[in-house]
């Protein structure tokens, strides 16, 4: 099936010769922070030439304990990605977890993300379908890529055409996530681009008791396999300092290290794209 190009702003996803980021820090830690990534981010890409959507959640609303840090809220953590779109001429992405979010997040997103845990909520996938903004459904990590096409079809029933198919990774035992790198293909197949979530792959679900660990050494490895499944786009999570970061730092791509990763994975799609893989 031929896979649908969907424009957010001048970005085109779904372009068989370009992938596109979409990477910032896990949640809004302040606005300063959410800026500073923001413009780091963009200047790397584009020196490397990869077009670039800026994510950040304002929310966290499913982190493992009741104590851990969840962002600024809706309605501050919405102002500061405004900002960001506004400064940087970007556009943003961020979570929602509920119909009124939805309604009030597609005032100011350009894409709608609904989080893997809640894939399946249809009154929120058609809640964020009928804002008119680009919809990017995470598969829910308990979901084959097959059952992604009921989560088309419920936003297609409102009319809704732009859509975004993410893998993050599937359960595997307690506390394990693997990527089966047919689920790019196949959720391609569905019509719609299909990005592949990097970082949340090597995450360990409450691998630290009140936090989730995670693997960041295979972040490159993991990166060049979504490239050449044939991802429209990488999610990629990622701060200045992991260390020190308030959510998922243990799965997040060092700043520092995002230009040498971006520009071997340039040089892998110029390969990859030369010939779409024969399926027998």
């Amino acid at each position: 099936m031929q896979v649908r190009e969907i424009r957010i702003q001048n970005i085109c996803v779904g372009d068989p010769k370009r992938f596109v980021l979409i990477a910032g820090p896990c949640v809004i830690e302040d606005e300063a922070s959410a800026l500073r990534h923001a413009e780091e981010i963009l200047k790397v890409t584009q020196e490397v030439g990869v077009p670039y959507i800026y994510k950040a959640s304002y929310d966290k609303a499913n982190r493992s304990s009741v104590r851990s840090f969840r962002g600024p809220g809706l309605e501050k953590g919405l102002k500061i990605l405004e900002k960001v779109r506004k400064k940087f001429n970007l556009p943003v992405l961020s979570d929602v977890h509920s119909v009124d979010e939805a309604k009030k997040a597609g005032e100011i997103l350009d894409v709608i993300q609904i989080p893997a845990f809640l894939c399946r909520q249809t009154d929120i996938l058609l809640a964020a379908a009928k804002t008119g903004r680009a919809v990017n459904v995470k598969k829910g990590q308990f979901l084959s890529p097959w059952d992604m096409k009921n989560v088309v079809e419920k936003l297609e029933s409102v009319g809704c055409q732009k859509i975004l198919l993410t893998d993050r990774g599937t359960t595997f035992g307690y506390q394990n996530l693997v990527s089966d790198f047919r689920a790019i293909p196949v959720m391609r197949g569905l019509g719609y681009p299909a990005v592949y979530d990097v970082t949340h792959s090597v995450q360990v679900p409450g691998g630290k008791g009140e936090t989730s660990g995670g693997m960041a050494e295979f972040i490159p490895v993991l990166a060049r396999c979504g490239v050449v499944a044939g991802a429209d786009a990488l999610f990629i999570e990622i701060h200045e300092s992991p260390e020190e970061a308030l959510s998922d730092g243990a799965n997040s791509l060092a700043l520092r290290k995002l230009k040498p990763l971006l520009e071997m994975l340039v040089e892998l799609k110029k390969v990859v794209a030369c010939k779409e893989p024969v399926l027998t």
